[in-house]
């Protein structure tokens, strides 16, 4: 992936026409359940079977697509979106509209795994990250202001994300193209740097996302059922709380890593976690719209911090498609543990639990953030734990501009000159004489001369 400056937006137009799908999720299960007759439970089960087929896209893409190239994958993945939810918007029977969400579903996976896989070989992975969750935010903040004044049934929304990754098609010619045999050979394999943390990163983004939409899943059945809005004011304090959203967005990325990461990360946990217990809790305009736009304006900020976070553990991007397809796998768990919550318990008891669930979990990921410090790996710098140098790993990626030297420059080969230079050292150390004195003594007069 390419981290020139000019090659950020190609990766946030891709990173929105695979995110979008998720961000209506409370208007395509809200019109599963009204136009198709499904039960709340069972229209949650098709956006759960939507986010899991986007998850298992990411999760088959990690580590790979420095390998394919970006532009070939992320071309694939959105005309799987576009076929796959073009489909469902077509479709007047639940199996074909199910078929089609999970095909979509693994289109807009592979483009989210694309974007950040490309996210984390930029050098400010954070600034990325926001502008994409700030596009997405915009463009779902339209189409919810707009597809409640046209109808449509279950047709529209699926419609609207198909059209979305057919305008996004154009950008993918921005994007990097396959290897060549020769950048993408390397003895190096890149071993998985940060393991432990980047397990519990990803575990507690799991939680965290499934907490967050169990809520977003029912959000719009709490506005029409229990607060008695219509779907013209639910899509209305929507496009609000997402517009609110774009001005935490904006925040996140102009206040960037000056309070680090773990301080925005808990913090906003802690916030999250009050507006989730007042919005489910709302019987009325005022306090439905106070939680719904409190929450939207700090989820994204959260979530912001958590992709860079992820990004950060490792340039080739692994951690941060690992971290977000378990986050999908969350995302995807949380329609049908909220529908299934607000109709055993009632939505108020819905809110406690997710409340207390999100607070159990800012505790493990807001020490991960204060244990790495989110340092990305930086031309010739050396990771902890035995990792390679940024130079070597640049055999393994390719190359990355601007991040690493590229094979064949003249860092590189002054790099491949140090080790057959510590080879012939050891070489000369193994090679001494029976006491080992003046081999050793050699060998360390040629060390100390470098």
């Amino acid at each position: 992936m390419s981290s020139r400056p000019g090659a950020a937006w190609p990766l946030v137009a891709v990173f929105t026409a695979g995110y979008l799908a998720s961000y209506l999720l409370p208007t395509v299960v809200g019109r599963l359940s009204a136009h198709l007759g499904l039960s709340p439970a069972q229209a949650g089960l098709v956006g759960s079977a939507l986010l899991l087929s986007s998850a298992g896209a990411g999760f088959a893409l990690a580590g790979r697509v420095e390998r394919f190239g970006a532009r070939t994958p992320a071309r694939a993945g959105l005309i799987l979106a576009a076929v796959g939810y073009g489909c469902a918007a077509l479709a007047g029977s639940v199996p074909l509209v199910v078929l089609g969400v999970m095909v979509g579903g693994f289109g807009s996976g592979t483009a989210t795994a694309v974007a950040a896989s490309g996210i984390a070989a930029r050098r400010d992975p954070h600034r990325t990250s926001s502008l994409g969750l700030l596009t997405v935010s915009a463009t779902a903040g339209v189409l919810y202001l707009t597809i409640p004044h046209l109808g449509g049934g279950h047709r529209l929304p699926f419609a609207a994300i198909a059209l979305v990754a057919l305008l996004v098609w154009p950008a993918t010619a921005r994007l990097d193209g396959a290897r060549t045999a020769e950048e993408t050979s390397s003895p190096i394999t890149g071993r998985l740097p940060h393991r432990r943390s980047g397990l519990v990163l990803a575990g507690g983004m799991l939680l965290w996302s499934m907490a967050q939409n169990a809520l977003w899943g029912v959000s719009s059945r709490i506005g029409l059922d229990q607060a008695g809005l219509s779907e013209v004011t639910v899509g209305a304090v929507f496009a609000a709380a997402l517009g609110a959203g774009l001005l935490g967005v904006t925040g996140a990325g102009l206040l960037g890593a000056r309070l680090g990461r773990a301080v925005p990360i808990g913090l906003g946990t802690v916030v999250i976690a009050a507006s989730i217990v007042l919005s489910s809790s709302a019987r009325d305009l005022g306090s439905f719209a106070t939680g719904e736009i409190m929450w939207n304006t700090v989820y994204p900020v959260v979530l912001s911090y958590l992709i860079g976070l992820a990004a950060s553990l490792d340039i080739r991007g692994r951690w941060a498609v690992l971290a977000g397809s378990a986050s999908s796998i969350g995302v995807a768990c949380g329609p049908l543990l909220g529908s299934v919550l607000s109709e055993e318990a009632g939505y108020p008891a819905m809110g406690l639990i997710l409340g207390a669930a999100t607070l159990l979990v800012a505790a493990p990921v807001t020490a991960v953030a204060l244990h790495t410090g989110g340092r990305p790996l930086v031309p010739g710098s050396v990771r902890r734990r035995g990792g390679a140098p940024a130079a070597l790993l640049a055999a393994t990626t390719g190359g990355l501009s601007g991040a690493v030297p590229k094979l064949g420059s003249p860092e590189q080969a002054v790099t491949e000159l140090r080790v057959r230079r510590r080879r012939l050292v050891r070489s000369a150390i193994r090679t001494a004489g029976p006491d080992g004195g003046s081999g050793q003594s050699n060998a360390y007069a040629s060390t100390s001369a470098r």
